[in-house]
C-alpha cells in the first residue's frame, strides 16, 4: 500500500492550498481516510476525516470552516482544500487510511494503519 501526499508549499497568510493524497495497492473505496499534521516541536494532531462513501466528514475545531476534505474513489485520491491559512497551520501534513473497512471515521491516529510520507505546508505571516 502506498499513499502519496502532494500539494504542500509556501503560502502567505490568508492564502489557499489544496493537498492531494493518491493511494495505490489498496481497496481505497472501502476505508475511511484522514488528514493529520505535525508542527515543529509538537505532536501529530488530527485535522479532518472522511467516510468511505465521501460523507461523514469531521474537522478539528482549529480548521473548521476553513478546510474542506473530499475524496474521489474513482481516482483513489483524497483532497484537503485549505483556505484562509494562518501561520499556525504550518506543519507537515499526512494522509492516512483507517485500519478497519467501513466503520466510523476516527479522529485518533492509532485507528489508522497506512500513512503517506507527508507534505510540508509553510504559511508566512
Amino acid at each position: 500500500v502506498q499513499l502519496q501526499a502532494s500539494g504542500g508549499g509556501l503560502v502567505q497568510a490568508g492564502g489557499s492550498l489544496r493537498l492531494s493524497c493518491a493511494a495505490s495497492g489498496h481497496t481505497f473505496s472501502r476505508f475511511n481516510m484522514g488528514w493529520f499534521r505535525q508542527a515543529p516541536g509538537k505532536e501529530r494532531e488530527f485535522v479532518a476525516t472522511i467516510g468511505w462513501a465521501g460523507d461523514r466528514k469531521s474537522y478539528a475545531d482549529s480548521v473548521k470552516g476553513r478546510f474542506t476534505i473530499s475524496r474521489d474513489n474513482a481516482k483513489n485520491t483524497m483532497y484537503l482544500q485549505m483556505t484562509s491559512l494562518k501561520p499556525d497551520d504550518t506543519a507537515v501534513y499526512y494522509c492516512a487510511i483507517q485500519r478497519i473497512p467501513y466503520g466510523v471515521p476516527s479522529t485518533r491516529s492509532p485507528e489508522y494503519e497506512y500513512w503517506g510520507q507527508g507534505t510540508l505546508v509553510t504559511v508566512s505571516s
